[in-house]
């Protein structure tokens, strides 16, 4: 309906609803016998001041089907003061006024008006309700923002979810109904509760959730193969960035990312806020949220660095439209880091405060097959970052590494600590603070686990995990990214900062996550065991015997003490690299001569055979997370 036609519409039966309230009133007191002109006046007054009210009010703008009681006390207001503008103009125009039979006519017109509008809601409401509906639906939780979902899905009438209940653990809630949807019990009965009330969808309507609790409800839900989501975020709710009824799917990220990380704002800003900042892997999974997250700290410029065109334009589109506002200078830098004279030319032209070197290969198997390629791309092209930085004046230069730098089983490892080895030597000769942030598995990431799992669901199985006993520290990008700029704003030069990985997780455990989140069960999608790949370790660690661990002001940063390496010896070293790239098995030969601790797993048995590394099990604790202990 137009919103002309329900104006008109409106008015009508307000005006025929305060007619009939003067004749009711003087049908009760014989007003009309007294003084009819004075009726009619006092009848036009009151119809005219009750539009003009309701308009100031807003009456005439209200959807009533979504009525509550606000609107009832905004009706009794444009009542009431319509009645008493019509009082004292009576007294203006006649010198005298009938108060008892106004009070009356309003007292009639307000229950008329009221229950006009409660009837108008109640028909659409039992309209809403006749629709039919595909899935009764269990709602877990039963505050606030379980109360905002049911009223929305109540409310729209292309919803396909049916709520039939409640389950929360208050004890001062059970038993109770809010807006007329039960509480059914607490979240143990979960089972029970989805076969008694034959539901097929389960909404975890509980934002303040720890991701231990989550974890914890959403392993019950799962149970009963119900498809299960979780409302958003309040936060996000109340900023307009996502609707009630946008349920979102719950995911791996969602159930195995920690809380939410702190940053020290202050701290952060005064490194970056107002300075120029490049970030080299722009448009990688780590370097892309690196630089989102750089945007709310206020830079004047920052230069997005990257050898992938389409990647490059994804990231400047994104923050130039996101960050539309800010003052922001973004530039975008389509370069290869292995090309030296393009990187000292950029850095020779900006003068940036603040490099973030993401730019690397990571991907295991592949540089296996490819050293040569691992060492142009993370060796000679983090050489030609850091002395390009080191040459120019950067303020703080920020590594980003790998725990598989630690004790290298594989290529791409034992050049990532390779690059390390040229950064820490740097530091002791530049102006420039060289830090290093070593962390695991990033969630999400290009050719990571996850991603290749969906793809093997999606196409019905099989899982492909390497070996029973694989376990990894995983993070979410987002707080990747936000550890590494915080460990940034730490720089003093030369450290070697660990970020807190939290527990390892068995890799089959995630898999069995992933096929239960896809709706699937472990007989309809299988899990296959294809063996320890080239390069692979059972476990990875984030230190090297030699390296110590402190604690920072951080509770999620520690420093590992880093071992210190002649830049000239680093060098000479590099060049005997760079003289044998034609032969990859040189290259191998090579690199173990610069990484004394790169040992590839082949020649390592124990590692597959008892699953040790140096005597140290991988059970319950790995080397890292005692040394964490230790630390704090």
């Amino acid at each position: 309906m137009g919103y002309r036609k329900r104006l008109f519409l409106l008015i009508m039966l307000d005006s025929f609803i305060i007619f009939i309230s003067i004749y009711m009133s003087n049908f009760l007191f014989l007003w009309m016998e007294k003084d009819t002109t004075i009726v009619i006046v006092s009848s036009l007054l009151l119809l005219a001041f009750h539009n003009i009210f309701a308009n100031i009010y807003g009456l005439y703008r209200k959807a009533w089907e979504y009525a509550s009681i606000r609107e009832v006390w905004l009706i009794f207001i444009s009542v009431t003061c319509s009645l008493l503008t019509t009082v004292a103009i009576q007294m203006l125009l006649f010198g005298q006024s009938y108060n008892r039979i106004l009070f009356v006519t309003g007292l009639l017109q307000l229950m008329f008006i009221g229950a006009s509008r409660l009837v108008w809601r109640l028909f659409r409401e039992r309209l809403i309700q006749t629709k039919e509906f595909q899935k009764n639906t269990l709602i877990i939780g039963a505050g606030s923002g379980a109360n905002m979902l049911v009223r929305q899905l109540q409310k729209d009438k292309h919803c396909k979810l049916k709520p039939v209940g409640y389950l929360d653990d208050d004890p001062a809630k059970q038993r109770l109904e809010i807006l007329g949807i039960p509480i059914l019990g607490n979240i143990s009965q979960i089972e029970d509760i989805v076969l008694e009330k034959e539901v097929s969808h389960i909404i975890i309507a509980i934002p303040s959730l720890t991701k231990t609790e989550l974890s914890d409800i959403y392993a019950k839900c799962s149970k009963t193969k119900v498809k299960t989501q979780i409302l958003p975020r309040i936060e996000d709710i109340a900023e307009g960035k996502i609707g009630v009824s946008q349920l979102k799917d719950i995911s791996v990220e969602t159930l195995l990312g920690r809380e939410s990380i702190v940053l020290d704002n202050e701290e952060v800003s005064a490194k970056i806020q107002g300075k120029t900042v490049i970030v080299t892997g722009a448009g990688g999974s780590i370097g892309s949220e690196i630089c989102r997250q750089i945007m709310n700290f206020a830079p004047d410029t920052i230069i997005l660095l990257g050898h992938g065109e389409n990647s490059i334009y994804t990231i400047e589109m994104e923050l130039l439209e996101t960050y539309a506002e800010h003052d922001t200078n973004i530039i975008t830098k389509i370069a290869d880091v292995q090309d030296r004279n393009k990187i000292f030319g950029i850095m020779d032209e900006y003068r940036p405060d603040v490099v973030y070197h993401a730019a690397a290969h990571k991907h295991v198997p592949l540089m296996e097959k490819n050293p040569e390629e691992a060492v142009k791309n993370n060796v000679l092209g983090t050489k030609n970052v850091a002395e390009a930085a080191s040459r120019f004046g950067v303020g703080i230069f920020v590594m980003i590494s790998t725990d598989k730098a630690v004790n290298p089983t594989n290529i791409m490892g034992a050049t990532k600590r390779a690059a390390e080895m040229i950064v820490h030597s740097l530091n002791y000769i530049s102006q420039t603070r060289f830090v290093v942030v070593r962390f695991g598995n990033v969630l999400g990431s290009r050719g990571s686990v996850i991603p290749r799992f969906k793809e093997q669901i999606a196409k019905g199985g099989p899982v492909t995990v390497t070996h029973p006993e694989m376990i990894r520290y995983f993070m979410t990008i987002p707080e990747a990214s936000r550890l590494v700029i915080q460990a940034g704003a730490f720089a003093r030069g030369g450290e070697t900062f660990v970020l807190d990985m939290g527990d390892p997780v068995k890799i089959v455990d995630l898999a069995r996550t992933l096929i239960r989140l896809s709706g699937f069960t472990e007989e309809e999608i299988e899990i296959h065991f294809s063996g320890i790949r080239p390069g692979e370790k059972l476990y990875e660690e984030l230190l090297m015997n030699e390296e110590g661990l402190d604690a920072t002001t951080h509770q999620k940063i520690f420093i590992g003490k880093a071992v210190h390496h002649r830049y000239s010896e680093v060098i000479e070293k590099i060049k005997i690299l760079e003289a044998v790239l034609d032969d990859g098995e040189l290259v191998r030969v090579k690199l173990k001569e610069m990484v004394p601790t790169f040992v590839e797993v082949h020649e390592h048995k124990d590692a597959l055979l008892t699953n040790e590394i140096e005597g140290e099990e991988t059970t319950a604790s790995t080397p890292y997370q005692l040394r964490r202990a230790n630390a704090n």
